[in-house]
């Protein structure tokens, strides 16, 4: 059992950067890929980046490519997602989650955190 805990959304205007957080409780952290996805309001939940269990290996979407890098500590039991030039469609709620594969499928990931509010104005 993994539990997430997200951090670091909030607003932010267009060009801006926030970089949010996600904490796992357990021992287990390094032994998972983790991701990213995102909620706008009336739009269903899509991937965003992952990492693969060493960080080694990363993937983005080509919405956010160029402008978010993802990252982990796995002494800190933590991953990171860095967002840069911020647009307004960038606005959602953003989501950790935990596989034990590499996937960009929200299908595969057995473990989410609860959302952090990202809010981008123009």
């Amino acid at each position: 059992q993994v539990q997430l805990i997200e951090s670091g959304g909030g607003l932010v205007q267009a060009g801006g950067s926030l970089r949010l957080s996600c904490a796992a409780n357990g021992r287990s952290f390094s032994i998972y890929h983790m991701g990213w996805f995102r909620q706008a309001p009336g739009k269903e939940r899509q991937f965003v980046a992952r990492i693969s269990q060493s960080g080694s290996t990363t993937y983005y979407a080509d919405s956010v490519k160029g402008r978010v890098t993802i990252s982990r500590d796995n002494a800190k039991n933590t991953v990171y997602l860095q967002m840069n030039s911020l647009k307004p469609e960038d606005t959602a709620v953003y989501y950790c989650a935990a596989a034990r594969y590499g996937s960009s499928y929200m299908r595969d990931y057995n473990y989410w955190g609860q959302g952090t509010q990202v809010t981008v104005s123009s």
